[in-house]
């Protein structure tokens, strides 16, 4: 059966049966639970759905907004509407300072990572102001895929001072819990977020096309006594993200 045929109306829409729009996304959500749609297929176009149910527009995109806020659909800009690989959106204060594992673990998500390096060094020039380090001393990095509900999110660099982090193969997980756990975890940071175009080899880590829509955010953390403890490096998949932050009137 054709998507076109599971969306004739004849089959499916009743009077008693609630609103047409969430009759309707029943429908999809059905299509897509069957397996007739597959993950990343796109989805007709509003204005085809809504021929082939005799539906209005706004009713159609009515329910296809519900099926995107459940995170079933994605929409891309100038591309259309695509059922969901089951990658979870998430929406990232831009007012808190907590790990990656902690937010995971907030929202009911796995999390995990797959490490890309990590190990002491001789510092770079921009790790070297950065951290605000002297000459000859080492830097601690961790490169990380951080991963939700086994779906690539980020990816994650992070430079500390090596005294504050001397063995960065004590970090398994949560990198603030270890910082913690020494009296070492930040308590403000720093952050600027760029939109940026992802490279093919940030893309092949993330599991998207090269080129599609990214976010590059750097963070320099510190402690109480204002010393840097952090300096990170993170690209983040647009698909996955919304940064917010509370404004107030001063």
């Amino acid at each position: 059966m054709t998507i076109e045929e599971f969306l004739n109306p004849e089959s499916w829409m009743g009077s008693g049966s609630g609103p047409r729009y969430v009759q309707l996304r029943r429908r999809l959500e059905e299509s897509i639970e069957s397996g007739l749609m597959a993950a990343n297929e796109p989805l007709p176009a509003e204005r085809e759905i809504a021929a082939l149910t005799g539906l209005s527009r706004v009713t159609v995109r009515r329910a296809m907004q519900d099926l995107v806020d459940k995170g079933i659909i994605v929409q891309k800009q100038g591309s259309g509407s695509f059922v969901s690989d089951g990658t979870p959106k998430v929406e990232q204060s831009l007012s808190r300072l907590t790990s990656f594992t902690e937010d995971m673990t907030r929202r009911g998500l796995s999390s995990r990572i797959e490490w890309l390096g990590r190990g002491l060094f001789a510092p770079t020039p921009d790790e070297a102001i950065a951290l605000a380090l002297s000459s000859g001393e080492q830097v601690a990095r961790l490169a990380r895929l951080r991963m939700a509900n086994d779906k690539p999110m980020a990816i994650e660099r992070a430079s500390l001072p090596s005294d504050i982090l001397p063995d960065p193969d004590i970090v398994t997980t949560s990198l603030y819990e270890v910082l913690e756990r020494a009296g070492n975890r930040p308590e403000r940071a720093i952050q600027k977020i760029s939109a940026i175009n992802l490279d093919r080899a940030d893309a092949d880590l993330l599991g998207v096309e090269p080129g599609v829509a990214g976010l590059r955010i750097e963070r320099t953390s510190y402690l109480a006594n204002r010393r840097v403890v952090e300096f990170t490096r993170s690209i983040y998949r647009g698909d996955a993200y919304d940064f917010v932050a509370e404004l107030r009137l001063s």
